[in-house]
Parts: C-alpha cells; sequence; structure tokens
C-alpha cells in the first residue's frame, strides 16, 4: 500500500522525461521514470544526449501534459536555456508544464538568478536542489487534471 494521498496526481499524467543535449546520464531518468509510474503517471523516457530537434520531434509526436528535463554533468542551465524556446514555439507545446532539475551548472549557473532567468525564458518549474522531490511532487499535484474526451 502506498502512502500518497488520493491527489489528482495519482490519476495521471503524460510525461516526457528526458536528458539534455550535452548529458549522458541515464541513472537521473530511470528514477524519475521510477518516481513518475509509480505515483501513476504514464511516462515516455527519451533518454540521454538527446539533441533538441528530436526532443521537439519527440514532444510534438507524444503530446505529454508534463515535460522534465533532467541534467546532472552541470550543464543544465545551458542546455535548458538552449531548448525552451523551439519547445513554447510548438503550438501543442505553449501551454504543456516545463521543468528541469539537477546540476544547473558548474559555477554559479545554478544560484538563484539562473533560476529566475529559466522560469522568464519559460520553465514552469526549476528544481536544483539535492531535497527537491518533495517539492516536485507538490508541483506534480498542482498541475490541472488532464481532459478526458468520451469516445
Amino acid at each position: 500500500m502506498n502512502s500518497y494521498p488520493a491527489t489528482r496526481a495519482n490519476r495521471g499524467l503524460d510525461v516526457v522525461v528526458s536528458g539534455t543535449a550535452s548529458d549522458s546520464h541515464t541513472w537521473n531518468l530511470l528514477y524519475l521514470q521510477l518516481f513518475l509510474t509509480e505515483r501513476g503517471h504514464r511516462v515516455v523516457n527519451v533518454g540521454a544526449c538527446v539533441p533538441d530537434r528530436l526532443l521537439v520531434a519527440e514532444c510534438r509526436r507524444h503530446g505529454p501534459q508534463l515535460i522534465v528535463l533532467s541534467s546532472v554533468n552541470g550543464h543544465g542551465f545551458t542546455d535548458g536555456a538552449r531548448v525552451i524556446g523551439p519547445l513554447r514555439r510548438v503550438p501543442e507545446l505553449a501551454g504543456t508544464a516545463i521543468v528541469i532539475g539537477g546540476k544547473l551548472g558548474t559555477g554559479d549557473q545554478d544560484g538563484e538568478r539562473a533560476i529566475g532567468e529559466l522560469l522568464a525564458l519559460g520553465f514552469d518549474a526549476v528544481f536544483h536542489r539535492p531535497d527537491s522531490m518533495a517539492p516536485f511532487e507538490a508541483f506534480l499535484g498542482s498541475l490541472p487534471e488532464p481532459v478526458t474526451v468520451p469516445c
């Protein structure tokens, strides 16, 4: 039996999880996939080292309610800042919740100024602290219920 409250988040979202173009790490993506599927979400894990154009194409193809980008190599700020524009310019993805998390920089890029920049560029949330899973879960619960179209 799980201990999660019966919230809308437990009813499931369609989610795309992806690494950034320069990040070859996969364990973070598998962790996020398991975290999300254990909470009832349907996840497409695009993988590591995903070129921006491929990420945009996969998100268009799957039409998720949430896109989760993860970085471990410390280039999350640079990669995220570059790909958020192309994602937001796709009409079908304009209203999609998009978040980024992990190690955003190798220096001061993970400071509050950088987080503000990522939010200003179009991310809905930035999760960069070691204890970010609880805030991420709260964010999931705040997302609107998926629209169900009867057959």
